[in-house]
């Protein structure tokens, strides 16, 4: 279960380093910072996604 943890932190890690290529590319490529956005969006999503999840299956388990 803990490794189930590690993952759904690496996604906020995953959205910072998307949202940062994003400010990084705004003024020179506006398509490929929309598309970076579009991933940070996708990233936070699934942190939420994989967290409810996660605490399901813990709820699951408990007597």
């Amino acid at each position: 279960m803990k490794l189930l943890k590690f993952f759904q932190f690496a996604y906020i890690f995953f959205a910072a380093l998307f949202l940062w290529d994003a400010i990084e590319h705004w003024s020179e490529n506006r398509s490929r910072s929309y598309m970076s956005l579009l991933f940070t969006a996708l990233a936070i999503f699934m942190f939420f996604f994989r967290r409810k999840f996660r605490r399901k299956f813990e709820d699951r388990r408990k007597p």
